[in-house]
């Protein structure tokens, strides 16, 4: 768990001279006075002596040393700045944070996220040429916003938009992710259920939202930060996505809308939009309601046309009025790109879209925020006329034909369940749980990338089985044991950290208990 990070006040600071490893808010008290006692300044003596040793052995330009690697400066032997900016500046070399940013995990390695962890060094050379660019300067950069229309085109065609209306004209915008399209086009849904109610004159206070109990934290917080009920499909044991039947009776007439997921974030299954659309035709009949679908296509927009081009879930259904879908995932580009698309400009009210000045010509302007880099829409524009169509369907095949591999050998085993699709009829993953009943719910879930390669797979398969051998030979109870006090340990030293930092951690504590209580929970 993560939290946002506050300013240290100044009676914290005294303890600043210690090293990054003793604020670790993951330690306990006992632990980090342990540390604050271990982790103390080299003897004056010592200091003085490799000083002056220094000085003696190395040629002087004005305040620096010239040495034969950085480790033989004189700020290896000083603690990095963590509070306030240091009076004095450094070299290039001793500023880069290597000893630390080594200690990061490799990104290659992290098979739990869907974000991209590989690109050709072509388009890390021309995102390195493109980095200083303002995406939303137009004035200054018109071949920027000229390739954010093309990718809108490309993406919007590859969802089957309508082209042969004028009046169909599909409208689309980048953003930095999923996250910020989804809160984009939540908004346009409220936004248009508003101005239909009012025109009636009727009450416009109470908007909610239908949507699977496995959505992505990123529906939390639009529904938290918009102001709109959640109205939560569960999941059961042996069905992990929104039931179309289900969602439908819970629409009324202040339902803004339906948000269905092409690929689950747990399991990678998509849901069945194909019966949502036309069961919604017939409760929009009921009602006299215009309630449209979106389509959280996240991670499945750039699998699904390639490996089940004949799955409809797009805008080939009438219903649905708006898809989102990362750049960052299956779309091959690093993070972070996103893109809402609409199926036409109906569905996005012209007071949401603002009309500005202010760089030199007459912008319009639908984001969360203003200034972003230009490097990641031109990296996915490049990605896009680099593959075409035959790149990505053979990259997403071989996906698909990894994920396959690994779960049939995972279920040869004999020890676990396989909970994920296969055969393309969800996401490249494999998500799975250990065969005995009180297990049921939890999971493990692999994310398949383009960079897990077949030899790379095989390599986890033989880990896996290695642990498995392993805890085989322990005890059961020692396990389950050690499994709670970590997890407690875990937990509980997060919400010290949140006290201290805000003075919200029982609050925290309770809003965790009452989000429980109602909705899937779940790491992505």
């Amino acid at each position: 768990m993560v939290f946002l990070h506050t300013a240290v006040s100044d009676a914290s600071r005294k303890d600043s001279v210690l090293p990054s490893g003793a604020h670790d808010p993951r330690l306990d008290a006992e632990t980090t006075q342990e540390l604050k006692e271990i982790l103390t300044e080299a003897p004056a003596g010592v200091a003085e002596k490799v000083a002056g040793t220094a000085q003696s052995t190395s040629y002087r330009t004005q305040d620096r040393f010239l040495s034969s690697t950085v480790y033989g400066t004189r700020w290896a032997q000083q603690d990095i700045p963590r509070f306030e900016m240091p009076e004095n500046e450094m070299p290039p070399g001793e500023c880069i944070d290597a000893d630390e940013l080594a200690l990061d995990g490799n990104p290659v390695l992290n098979l739990a996220s869907f974000v991209t962890t590989y690109m050709e060094e072509e388009a890390e050379k021309l995102m390195a040429q493109n980095m200083s660019k303002n995406f939303i300067d137009y004035e200054e950069y018109p071949q920027t916003a000229e390739i954010q229309a093309r990718c809108v085109n490309m993406i919007a065609r590859l969802f089957n938009c309508p082209v042969d209306s004028p009046s169909q004209e599909t409208v689309g915008c980048s953003t930095i992710g999923s996250s910020e399209a989804i809160i984009l086009c939540t908004l346009a849904m409220k936004r248009r259920w508003q101005e239909a109610r009012r025109a009636k004159g009727l009450d416009a206070s109470k908007p909610n939202l239908v949507m699977g109990a496995n959505v992505q934290v990123c529906w939390e917080k639009a529904v938290k930060y918009l102001e709109i009920e959640p109205r939560y499909v569960y999941c059961t044991d042996t069905v992990y996505t929104m039931i179309p039947e289900n969602a439908v009776e819970l629409c009324d007439e202040n339902t803004i809308g339906v948000a269905a997921i092409l690929g689950s974030t747990y399991t990678g299954h998509y849901e069945d939009v194909k019966t949502l659309n036309k069961l919604l035709i017939e409760k929009n009949k009921e009602l006299g309601t215009d309630i449209g679908i979106h389509v959280d296509a996240a991670s499945g927009g750039f699998v699904a046309p390639f490996v089940d081009p004949e799955l409809e879930w797009d805008f080939r259904l009438e219903r649905v009025i708006s898809i989102n879908v990362s750049g960052h995932k299956y779309g091959l580009t690093y993070a972070g790109v996103g893109w809402a698309v609409w199926r036409s400009a109906h569905y996005l009210p012209d007071d949401l879209v603002f009309h500005i000045n202010y760089l030199g010509s007459d912008q319009a302007s639908f984001t969360l925020n203003f200034s972003k880099g230009a490097a990641n829409v031109i990296a996915q524009y490049y990605v896009l006329i680099r593959l075409g169509r035959s790149g990505f369907a053979s990259i997403m095949n071989n996906l698909t034909c990894t994920s396959d591999y690994l779960a049939g050998c995972l279920e040869k085993t004999g020890r676990f369940t396989i909970l994920s699709e296969t055969g393309g009829k969800g996401l490249p993953l494999v998500a799975w749980k250990l065969k005995e009943k009180h297990h049921y719910d939890e999971l493990l879930r692999v994310v398949v990338r383009e960079d897990f390669s077949r030899a790379r797979c095989e390599m986890l398969i033989k880990d896996i089985l290695m642990v498995v051998k392993q805890l085989d030979k322990q005890d059961k109870k020692a396990i389950e044991t050690s499994r709670n006090d970590r997890r407690a340990k875990q937990h509980w030293a997060a919400l010290r950290h949140v006290n201290k930092a805000f003075g919200i951690g029982a609050k925290l504590k309770k809003e965790e208990d009452k989000v429980s209580a109602i909705k899937t929970t779940g790491v992505c």
